[in-house]
């Protein structure tokens, strides 16, 4: 059972405040035993550290939680590929879908290749858990599904992961209903859907379908939702009845959850009450070419919200970097968190809520008895990590280093 003492790490301890106002965070530098893929001491005297163990030096860097990355589609990229630009948009989403019917089989040879080189990057960035979705459908039958799997298989050293079985030509539109049963036990973890409105023409009957899935494989459930303004709404009153329905409460994402950046007032407050009843989780990439769904507000009322890139570099977008502080950075200036303290919070939507302090200012991480999983970065603080864009400079996972190959740069042609 490996052992080893982290020294020199920098942690938060608190916030220093004028009148209220939080003004600065207060940190230490401490000194971290991890034994067993846990924390199992944490002091601050360095003698105490047991002469024959393994000690590395942090140098001051700034101890916080790894990332989750909670949607991203590993399966279809053009990641270390050679650079492509999107085709125009002209029929909306089924542009996409009738170029996947085509794309997708001249992908193939390729996938699982541009899935590891994705997942270093993931790696590489701070990710110590990775959900992907992955394309269920009459194209692609279960083919990128073991794509997906033995990609990730490869990594589990480094990281855990959730596969969301995802019908991305309509659960219905496509005649996947089976495909995706099969799916559920094949590898997959979690069942998909996208816009049972629009794709699918008939919300019930679509959501129906989907929930029956999830209970006959006893699965959470993750719907990409980008339909706006009143019929997305209507779809997430209609998503939390099956959600009751199927006791399911706690175990539903909605992904893009569009419509909740058009509502505002009382109709919001309405529909993230339904979805706060049913503990409905969501998920955002920060878009900025529409408005953006309201982080701070959901969050306020008790919602959990998370990041995700839900692509890099692929048909759908040509953009997308991997870099969840980036991510953060960029919802902070959206919402223009500029303070210290709103800064300091942003963290909890990349981490799966996990921050070193509570938004008291006390201390809750890291704790003794906690899983290693953590990074290093080059900061004085998390503000300033998040504001300044700064480098991670190592990746934990159970206490373990994640040392990848050295490559060459991967956005390249191959």
């Amino acid at each position: 059972m490996k052992k080893l003492w982290m020294k020199n790490v920098r942690l938060e301890t608190g916030f220093e405040k004028e009148n209220d106002v939080v003004m600065r965070t207060l940190t230490e530098i401490a000194h971290v035993k991890i034994e067993g893929g846990k924390i199992t001491a944490i002091i601050h005297d360095e003698s105490q550290i047991e002469a024959g163990t393994e000690v590395v030096d942090a140098k001051g860097k700034l101890l916080l939680p790894s990332f989750r990355e909670m949607h991203i589609h590993i399966d279809k990229t053009y990641y270390s590929g050679p650079w492509k630009a999107c085709r125009p948009i002209t029929k909306g989403i089924f542009t996409r879908i009738e170029e996947e019917q085509e794309l997708l089989p001249k992908q193939l040879p390729y996938a699982k290749d541009r899935a590891e080189k994705m997942i270093e990057l993931l790696l590489q960035n701070g990710h110590t858990h990775i959900r992907t979705h992955c394309n269920i459908e009459p194209t692609s039958g279960l083919k990128h599904l073991e794509v997906t799997v033995n990609a990730l298989e490869n990594y589990k050293q480094h990281l855990t992961y959730d596969i969301v079985a995802f019908p991305q030509h309509g659960l219905l539109r496509s005649n996947s209903v089976e495909l995706m049963r099969d799916a559920m036990k094949n590898g997959a973890t979690l069942v998909g859907g996208v816009d049972p409105a629009t794709v699918d023409r008939h919300i019930d009957r679509s959501l129906y379908t989907t929930f029956d899935i999830a209970t006959e494989h006893n699965a959470g459930v993750d719907l990409h939702l980008h339909d706006p303004d009143t019929l997305g709404a209507f779809t997430f009153e209609r998503v939390a009845d099956f959600t009751k329905e199927a006791n399911l409460k706690g175990r539903v994402t909605l992904s893009h959850a569009i419509a909740l950046g058009d509502l505002e007032g009382q109709t919001l407050t309405d529909i993230m009450a339904i979805l706060k009843d049913q503990e409905i989780d969501i998920t955002t990439t920060i878009p900025i070419n529409r408005p953006t769904i309201p982080v701070p507000i959901l969050d306020q009322y008790g919602l959990q919200v998370s990041v995700g890139h839900d692509s890099l570099t692929d048909h759908w977008s040509p953009f997308g970097t991997g870099n969840t502080i980036e991510k953060l950075n960029i919802l902070a200036e959206r919402f223009r968190m500029i303070d210290e303290y709103s800064i300091n919070r942003t963290w909890k939507y990349a981490s799966g809520g996990i921050t070193p302090l509570s938004d008291e200012g006390v201390q809750v991480w890291p704790k003794v008895g906690e899983r290693a999983d953590f990074v290093l970065v080059d900061a004085s603080c998390t503000a300033e990590a998040v504001a300044r864009r700064s480098h991670i400079d190592s990746v934990y996972k159970n206490g373990e280093k994640v040392e990848l190959p050295e490559t060459e740069s991967v956005l390249i042609n191959k």
